[in-house]
């Protein structure tokens, strides 16, 4: 029996998507934990994409997918998604999907503050995607969060929205000068929700435990990546939640000695979506040659992502923040026809080596990549099926980021197909 964390390594966007959607097959129930509709997994199965926002990626398995008690959701966003899955000939009714009693609820007036706020900073905004999560998470933390069993107890909800939106109302009107929201027309709304999203709400602490108990194996996916958690990211350039794989228990909630590995999703370089720093960013033709063959547009928001090599100081971060016991290499393919590769090793700091990663944005902004040159491949490595058929400067490339990192790689990724991709080590086998 084992359980198996999956997170991302970088700024999120690594392909957990797919790892996620291969890994399911050997897994009887796939968690999510933490995030919101901020977050976007891309599959592709015999040539058709789908993505998903909310549903855990084992869905396209036909496994049992549980939204954990760490999530945000927006409803709305939820039930469109619900409809497009069954419309792709995906089975989503409450015997495969269980939303947590506890998970907390994205409400229009979050979505008001979150876009109301990133205009007032106007060049100085975050970067958010505007989709109301930090909000909700403010509200979890202050202890004014609605959760989906207050939602489905419609004299709970209506009390609640009543007293909530007063303040929320003079704060968008009288602070940010932004559009406020009407009580009756939430309640209404929220209330249809409710009577559809009803029959999949459930104590899912009590599902995985005793699934667990069963002898089940249970698979937690992530969202975003290690360095986009609020407390050991690039913060305040960062996503509202923990991202790193101890979340699992809290967003799920089951103890630590139920996991049993903890994977990390690594893409062949690195990209990053929005503001924030980024060491190893490329700004010459390499980059954008790169951005364009990884097709590096965020699956949620369409923005365009900055492109950079692959840095392992940020890796070394994530391994010792994660506890990893393998990585998986994404994106690979993308390499493919340069000349050279970079890796970044460490950084230049005021003429000193740094290795850890600051957690001062002024430190890390001016810090240098300090690069080791590796001779790159011309091969198209998309159809090769087994690890030692790579060309040997690529299986050169694999195992110098293995030393870097310390950590063995378990997957390799060629393309963006199910089949594309190359196990070294299954997981779920001990």
């Amino acid at each position: 029996m084992s359980n198996i964390v999956i997170v991302g390594t970088q700024w999120g966007d690594e392909g957990k998507g797919k790892i996620v959607d291969m890994l399911a097959e050997f897994a009887d129930i796939v968690v999510r934990f933490q995030g919101g509709n901020n977050a976007g997994h891309t599959m592709v199965v015999k040539g058709e994409q789908f993505i998903s926002h909310l549903v855990p990626s084992g869905i396209l398995q036909n496994k049992t997918c549980i939204i954990g008690n760490g999530m945000v959701i927006d409803p709305s966003v939820l039930l469109e998604e619900i409809d497009y899955l069954i419309s792709k000939g995906i089975n989503v009714g409450p015997d495969n999907l269980k939303i947590s009693e506890k998970a907390h609820i994205i409400m229009p007036y979050h979505k008001h503050v979150d876009n109301g706020r990133e205009k007032m900073k106007g060049d100085k905004k975050i970067g958010t995607t505007g989709r109301g999560i930090g909000p909700c998470y403010e509200d979890k933390a202050t202890r004014r969060g609605i959760r989906f069993i207050e939602l489905i107890d419609t004299e709970v909800f209506k009390e609640k929205v009543k007293s909530i939106v007063k303040e929320k109302n003079f704060y968008l009107k009288n602070f940010l000068s932004y559009e406020t929201v009407d009580p009756e027309s939430i309640i209404n709304q929220y209330n249809d929700y409710a009577k559809k999203l009803a029959p999949y709400v459930t104590n899912i602490s009590i599902v995985i435990y005793d699934a667990i108990k069963a002898g089940k194996q249970i698979l937690f996916e992530g969202a975003q990546g290690a360095h986009l958690d609020i407390d050991h990211g690039t913060y305040p350039y960062v996503t509202s939640s923990n991202t790193i794989a101890g979340n699992a228990c809290g967003g799920a909630g089951i103890g630590p000695k139920e996991i049993t590995g903890v994977i990390g999703i690594v893409k062949a370089y690195t990209t990053r979506v929005g503001e924030g720093p980024f060491p190893a960013e490329l700004f010459d033709e390499t980059g954008g040659a790169i951005q364009k063959k990884g097709v590096e547009f965020g699956a949620t928001t369409g923005r365009k992502r900055r492109c950079g090599w692959l840095d392992t100081v940020i890796l070394r971060n994530a391994v010792r923040l994660n506890g990893l016991t393998g990585i998986a290499v994404t994106k690979l393919d993308v390499l493919d026809g340069l000349e050279t590769v970079n890796i970044c090793t460490s950084y230049e700091y005021n003429g000193k080596t740094v290795n850890d990663f600051p957690a001062s944005l002024k430190t890390l902004a001016a810090c240098k990549p300090v690069y080791e040159t590796l001779p790159g491949w011309s091969e198209d490595i998309s159809s090769i099926k087994k690890f030692e058929d790579l060309p040997q400067n690529t299986i050169n490339y694999l195992k110098r980021v293995e030393e870097l990192i310390e950590t063995p790689i378990y997957i390799v990724s060629v393309g963006p197909g199910r089949d594309e991709t190359i196990m070294l080590k299954n997981p779920f086998n001990k």
